[in-house]
């Protein structure tokens, strides 16, 4: 399953997959990963959250946002929800045809692990493609 929340910047998009996070761990019976661009939220997260940021890591665009995904999820077989905020940040040049192709390449492993994923990101949802609409939270 996915999820997509959107929104203006400062509509508190971070906020909100903040405290998603902080409670889906109270029922987890996997292990939660938080993924940002950098390290501010960081102490927002329950600490049984593992917490990555990526600004360390050549990402650029969504195959190598897909493998650096794919490299955690090969590293614990407990995974049951990926945050990943902001990724208009993660990845600099972004458009709706890479949104769509990461979101399927996202739900191959969502089906595959049957993990969750809940992205974030800073656009109107009017500009979210019409094939993802069902994806898109408040």
């Amino acid at each position: 399953m996915i999820s997509i929340l959107t929104g203006e910047k400062g509509d508190g998009k971070t906020k909100k997959i903040l405290e998603m996070a902080n409670e889906a761990i109270k029922t987890s019976h996997g292990n939660i990963i938080f993924i940002d661009y950098d390290n501010k939220n960081m102490y927002g997260l329950h600490f049984n959250i593992r917490f990555t940021e990526t600004t360390d890591f050549p990402i650029s665009n969504y195959r190598e946002l897909v493998g650096f995904i794919c490299g955690i999820i090969s590293q614990d077989n407990d995974i049951e929800k990926i945050y990943i905020d902001s990724i208009d940040k993660i990845l600099k040049n972004f458009d709706n045809e890479d949104l769509q192709r990461l979101v399927k390449k996202l739900s191959d492993l969502s089906q595959k692990y049957s993990l969750e994923f809940v992205l974030s990101m800073s656009a109107p949802e009017e500009l979210i493609p019409y094939e993802l609409k069902d994806m898109v939270i408040k």
